[in-house]
């Protein structure tokens, strides 16, 4: 997307990310997204997400040929393979050419993914059946994510991702987490209320509708996903 229709905070954020995949926590995300031993508190978190991510395959069709699907922040490419699996076309984007190299390496021969470095916004990306983004809007900013999903919103009718619920408990444990070695952090996430974030999607996308939402919590993986549609 043209640099001038994200904000600031939204570029900080990617640069941040990139900076954190790339430089500082490759290794620890290719081990936390294989089935080599990890810590108890990053066991947790691969838990979590396992969890997360049948989720979200569950809002797909079991068959997808001849449907695109864009994976925002797609990682490591788990998602991305087993939609690829049902037949999908997939445009797999991640900000980190490090994960992307590890996604590429996983990806059985013969599936459709079209792996990007880039912006998970940008036009260029195409238009797509549905959009999924696991836990990539976690460390923006309401105003952000909000932007995001507009970005989206003309160039899809099926949009799943995660946001990190804002409770007191996610917030006190991601205060608590800062004190845990640098391999068992994360980077910033920033919680948001549901409640705030569902009535400015109503405000922002008019013709969209919430179908549903729903939390997982797995030790410190804390994240909700939520669906949408055009009405």
């Amino acid at each position: 997307m043209e640099q001038g229709l994200a904000s600031t905070t939204y570029h900080q954020s990617r640069q941040r990310l990139e900076h954190y995949f790339d430089q500082t926590a490759r290794k620890a995300w290719e081990d936390l997204t294989s089935d080599v031993p990890v810590s108890g508190i990053r066991a947790t978190v691969r838990a979590g997400r396992d969890k997360m991510r049948n989720i979200l395959l569950d809002t797909l069709p079991t068959d997808m040929h001849g449907m695109r699907l864009l994976d925002a922040g797609c990682g490591t490419g788990a998602l991305s393979i087993e939609a690829a699996k049902r037949g999908a076309h997939v445009v797999a984007v991640d900000v980190s050419q490090g994960l992307i190299d590890v996604a590429q390496k996983r990806a059985p021969e013969g599936l459709s993914i079209d792996w990007k470095v880039g912006d998970m916004r940008h036009r260029d990306l195409g238009i797509f059946d549905h959009v999924i983004a696991m836990d990539s809007l976690i460390h923006y900013s309401q105003e952000d994510v909000i932007a995001v999903l507009k970005a989206w919103s003309d160039r899809t009718n099926n949009i799943a991702y995660t946001f990190a619920p804002g409770t007191a408990l996610l917030r006190t444990m991601h205060v608590v987490g800062k004190a845990f070695p640098r391999s068992d952090r994360s980077p910033a996430i920033k919680p948001l209320s549901e409640a705030r974030l569902s009535k400015a999607i109503e405000a922002a996308l008019p013709d969209w509708q919430i179908d549903f939402t729903k939390r997982v919590s797995s030790g410190f993986y804390k994240s909700e996903a939520m669906g949408m549609r055009r009405k």
